[in-house]
């Protein structure tokens, strides 16, 4: 926050064991909605929480008004209230970041990767 300001994001991202490191537990939801939370009461805007099933930590919220500009849950996207000039809907409030008018249709996308098809 004192370096880089109140508009970086900052992503917790859980831990998931697998390949060689399943003797370690997995990150609990509520350790990372804790260090959200934290960050979010040390000023810093655009906190979120990934790779855990968590809607309000995914989402983005307005600084000012503090509702939901947009809604995530997962790859779905369930609102969109940012207008293309990167302003909230609700208020006016700038918010950091590059916008479009309308949000893209992104949703679960995965490609399948063939590990024959890379070399060591």
């Amino acid at each position: 926050m004192e370096h880089l300001g109140p508009d970086v994001p900052i992503h917790f991202s859980a831990f998931h064991p697998d390949y060689k490191m399943l003797d370690k537990p997995p990150t609990s939801p509520a350790t990372l909605a804790m260090a959200r939370k934290i960050a979010m009461k040390n000023g810093i805007r655009y906190a979120y929480t990934g790779n855990v099933q968590d809607e309000e930590g995914g989402s983005t919220y307005c600084h000012h008004c503090h509702e939901k500009l947009i809604g995530r849950d997962w790859y779905e996207l369930s609102d969109w209230n940012v207008k293309a000039d990167g302003v909230c809907r609700f208020c006016g409030a700038p918010c950091a970041g590059v916008f479009e008018a309308q949000p893209g249709h992104w949703g679960p996308r995965r490609a399948p990767v063939l590990l024959k098809h890379f070399r060591a």
